[in-house]
């Protein structure tokens, strides 16, 4: 068993190296008090952050009388180096940077292609620092982004100028740097170099396209007369050399051989995922005539993979045809005008109503009693009622002539025609009973003979809802009725303002 362990042990590590293991690379402590740099023209270039890699802003120095623009840069963004950034920089932590930029012209090594790296996902790849065939020197620190690579936590390694990755993550889309160090004139300067890396899912297309809009034997409204766009949506997979394709084509009827092809717009493309790719293609009818309603619209999308089509047809719109803006306007003024006219007239009954409907109606689900009104008032036979009985007893006798029968027949119509002026109190007990349906109390008719009265009066009292006292001179002068509006005002415990307490001056006018 010890003989096998230390067998492993050696074995291991003759496994485990090679270039993909994690080598101890040269760690940057982060900005120094002084830092020189040195960049090319037209790369990109970020400010070193400090050793947190927290935002760190820097300001060309504003003492420089050569210095014509302030400019200043936060470390977490990047930016296309120009010849006017060269300078002095300061930043709000104190350190001092000098950056120079070199023009392309001045580098007789200078290759754009080197600035730029295609990288495949979940494999393996290999960065070259730009520039490494024109320098001796094979010391180079590789950053991504503003962290150093020996930082992270993956298995890489650097051999001289070149930087192998053993696995390519999605995340290693971005800008790598390499900075190599050159002393001139006893001045160590960072000769930075940007490389952007471009990490793919393959090299070429694996599936065909997948039209989503618009949808199969979809039909489509449109307006005569109008213009009209034609929008067809499709997703395609990656690939490196371009190959996808979206068009239009117009065909007679349903012959699909002879197709037109249309006049498209430039295709909107937008990366969808990280595996595939959103197409927008539209086409243009500048003006809809009935010649376009007979005709079918295929939308085609191709790559290398294979192609998708979809069909659709277009169909006129029907048109709603609105009433004038001014009509609007005249209808709701008449509306109001007529809800104002309706309130004004049935004012009273709405009143009723809602008495009705929110008083009642609450007292009947919040008490269990017989009565809903208990009405109380004193009936006094009116004027042409005793006129009339003082004719009839006149009447009784023998005629003595013609002109006092005449006189007499007069009398009776005067005495007729007064008696259709009815009470209040007959009234009253009318619309209550037979119009409002409610149950109404009186006392020459609902009270029971042989008991007490003033006890049988507080009972009825106390078994109806509401009271309603007619109030007149002589309601006043009835010692019966002053009892019953004594006893209700002690019963039912309300005041006048109560909703559930009624009483009502009987004045002349009311009578006539």
């Amino acid at each position: 068993m010890q003989t096998e362990c230390v067998l492993l042990y050696f074995i291991f590590p003759v496994i485990t190296n090679g270039c993909c293991m994690k080598s101890p690379q040269k760690e940057m402590t982060g900005p120094l008090q002084n830092q020189n740099f040195r960049v090319v023209e037209g790369e990109i270039f970020m400010m070193p952050c400090n050793k947190s890699n927290k935002s760190v802003m820097w300001s060309r120095n504003k003492d420089d009388k050569k210095e014509k623009k302030h400019l200043s840069f936060n470390c977490t963004e990047m930016f296309i180096t120009e010849v006017e950034h060269s300078g002095i920089y300061k930043s709000q932590t104190g350190s001092i940077l000098t950056l120079q930029v070199m023009e392309k012209t001045s580098l007789g090594c200078y290759r754009p292609s080197e600035s730029s790296r295609i990288l495949l996902a979940f494999a393996g790849g290999m960065i070259k620092c730009p520039g490494h065939t024109c320098s001796n020197n094979t010391d180079v620190v590789w950053y991504k982004r503003n962290k150093a690579v020996s930082k992270e936590r993956r298995e890489s390694c650097e051999e001289m100028e070149h930087l192998q990755l053993c696995t390519v993550d999605v995340k290693d889309d971005t800008v790598f740097f390499c900075d190599r160090k050159i002393i001139e004139q006893g001045v160590m300067w960072s000769f930075r170099r940007a490389v952007n890396v471009t990490v793919i899912p393959h090299l070429k297309a694996r599936t065909p396209p997948k039209i989503t809009y618009p949808l199969a034997d979809v039909i489509e409204e449109v307006v005569l007369g109008r213009p009209h766009n034609l929008t067809c949506k499709a997703d395609f997979d990656f690939e490196v050399n371009i190959s996808r394709k979206v068009q239009w084509f117009m065909s007679q009827g349903d012959n699909m051989e002879n197709m037109t092809l249309l006049h498209t717009e430039r295709p909107q493309e937008s990366r969808d995922t990280f595996r595939s790719f959103k197409v927008i293609q539209i086409a243009n009818i500048k003006e809809v005539t009935t010649h376009h309603l007979n005709h079918m619209y295929t939308c085609v999308a191709s790559n290398t993979v294979g192609n998708s089509s979809v069909t659709t047809r277009l169909k006129q719109k029907k048109q709603v045809k609105w009433p004038s803006l001014l009509g609007y306007p005249i209808a709701c003024f008449l509306l109001v005008a007529g809800l104002g006219i309706t309130l004004r007239v049935k004012w009273l009954e709405v009143q009723l109503i809602c008495r009705s409907h929110f008083l009642f109606g609450t007292y009947r689900k919040a008490e269990d009693t017989d009565f809903d009104v208990f009405l109380s008032h004193v009936w006094k036979p009116s004027s042409s009622e005793v006129e009339r009985d003082l004719f009839f007893s006149t009447i009784s006798g023998p005629y003595h002539d013609a002109e006092e029968c005449l006189s007499s027949v007069e009398m009776l119509g005067a005495a007729e025609a007064n008696a259709t002026q009815r009470p209040i109190e007959v009234m009253l007990t009318e619309v209550i009973e037979d119009q409002w349906r409610y149950r109404l109390c009186l006392l020459e008719r609902d009270l029971l003979p042989g008991g007490a009265y003033t006890d049988d009066v507080v009972m009825m009292i106390k078994r109806s809802r509401t009271l309603i006292c007619v109030l007149s001179a002589d309601y006043l002068t009835d010692s019966n009725a002053v009892f019953v509006l004594d006893a209700g005002i002690k019963v039912r415990k309300i005041n006048i303002e109560d909703g559930r307490f009624l009483c009502r001056e009987n004045k002349t006018k009311d009578l006539e």
